[in-house]
């Protein structure tokens, strides 16, 4: 064999060994279907904002408040899916989720291109989103149960690419498709992604948990409660949450309606939230994994504030694309490790209580966000350096908050040895 030959053979064996072989089956698979989920997703709901707002004519305090409830029921189907998917399994849960998430999709569909009143829409968006959020903390869960509980974060890095993914390839074609179909369309297009996720699932998806199957009461969440270390960590990833909220509703309607953007270069803004995940996630969590993570989570929430005050200055396309590459970089530190701290301070057996309980928070945080920034937006159109200076100040707060909880309990942020 030449020795180019050699050369090739030899890096494609060193490749299979440190990048495919490193993780099992289930991680590549779940991460598969969830790049198809997420596509799915950022196809549409980006858009609706701006759809209820341009549209159908409804403030962005209402907006705000139609995001927040649909959090809500998102925040508590999140926890159920989590508790459930310790009593029955992952691969169950999955499957359910997936196929409603379809119907709602179709329903959306049928819906807006028949023009029909917008609380039947909103109903519709909310139970979808509900059943479909269910399945989000038992891909967690799996992940976890398939890697070791010190090498966390870089699993959860590829679990992360594989949804930004979707999400950088979403927003571009709901962007460019919206410019010549109707909004309806675009979920049927969604409906048809969701449906290839759920043969994945279906076809190759196995069972990962292999523990005992309690069963599910409310007494048994006394357990995360007394988990003073978990609550404190979980209460202050919220205002990071609440930072991440804003790249929905808030960030649609000031980049287009505020700055003048179209909604074409919106989209553009969430692919390149997208692929700046998509290509420098893995390489930053695997430099990152010996840090201490009290400190990559604080760095993570500050960068999230110096993006965000950017968007105060913004003039133009260029210096919004610049404060999403900053706020991304804050994204691709903050996202991983956060849920790297969740696994190693749950008990085995707890995974998907103990992922379902911290989504709960994030859904929280991801809902409550538009409502805040529809405030905002609402009370200072045509100040947005208030708008933003405010919203900057939650990670702020973040950053405070993790340093405190890093010197109080050092025992439990022990650095992740790749």
């Amino acid at each position: 064999m030449p020795t180019s030959e050699k050369s090739i053979s030899a890096a494609i064996r060193e490749f299979r060994k440190k990048v495919i072989e490193r993780h099992k089956p289930g991680i590549w698979i779940i991460s598969t279907q969830s790049l198809m989920t997420a596509a799915g997703f950022s196809i549409t709901i980006p858009f609706l904002s701006l759809y209820l707002f341009q549209d159908r004519g409804l403030s962005m305090t209402i907006v705000g408040i139609i995001m927040l409830i649909a959090g809500l029921c998102s925040a508590i189907a999140h926890v159920i899916g989590g508790e459930l998917s310790d009593r029955i399994g992952r691969r169950p849960i999955i499957l359910g989720a997936l196929s409603v998430r379809i119907l709602m999709y179709l329903g959306m569909a049928i819906l807006i291109e028949n023009s029909a009143a917008v609380w039947a829409i909103v109903v519709c968006y909310f139970i979808g989103q509900a059943i479909g959020m269910i399945e989000r903390p038992v891909s967690s869960a799996i992940v976890t149960d398939l890697s070791p509980k010190k090498r966390l974060t870089e699993p959860f890095s590829r679990l992360r690419v594989g949804m930004n993914l979707g999400w950088a390839a979403g927003p571009a074609i709901g962007g460019f498709l919206a410019t010549f179909l109707p909004y309806s369309w675009l979920f049927g297009v969604a409906g048809l992604l969701t449906a290839l996720a759920l043969l994945v699932a279906l076809f190759f998806l196995k069972e990962s948990y292999t523990g005992s199957r309690e069963k599910s009461e409310l007494r048994n969440l006394t357990s995360v409660v007394k988990d003073r270390s978990f609550l404190m960590f979980s209460a202050i990833s919220l205002l990071v949450f609440l930072l991440m909220g804003q790249m929905m509703s808030t960030l649609s309607i000031f980049t287009v309606d505020i700055m003048g953007l179209s909604t074409a270069q919106y989209g553009l803004l969430l692919t390149t939230n997208g692929l700046i995940v998509v290509f420098f996630q893995y390489p930053v969590a695997y430099k990152l994994g010996s840090s201490v993570k009290s400190r990559v989570l604080i760095i993570g929430s500050l960068l999230y504030t110096f993006g965000y005050l950017i968007f105060g200055w913004a003039g133009g396309f260029t210096w919004a694309v610049l404060a999403m590459v900053i706020i991304t970089i804050g994204e691709i530190i903050h996202a991983p490790t956060s849920l790297a701290v969740v696994g190693e301070l749950a008990p085995n057996k707890y995974f998907g209580r103990y992922m379902g309980i911290f989504g709960l928070a994030q859904i929280l945080g991801i809902a409550i966000g538009p409502l805040l920034g529809g405030i905002l937006l609402d009370a200072f159109p045509a100040t947005p350096f208030a708008i933003w200076g405010i919203i900057a100040l939650l990670g702020v707060l973040a950053a405070s908050g993790y340093y405190l909880w890093g010197m109080r309990h050092k025992i439990n942020i022990r650095p992740n040895i790749l």
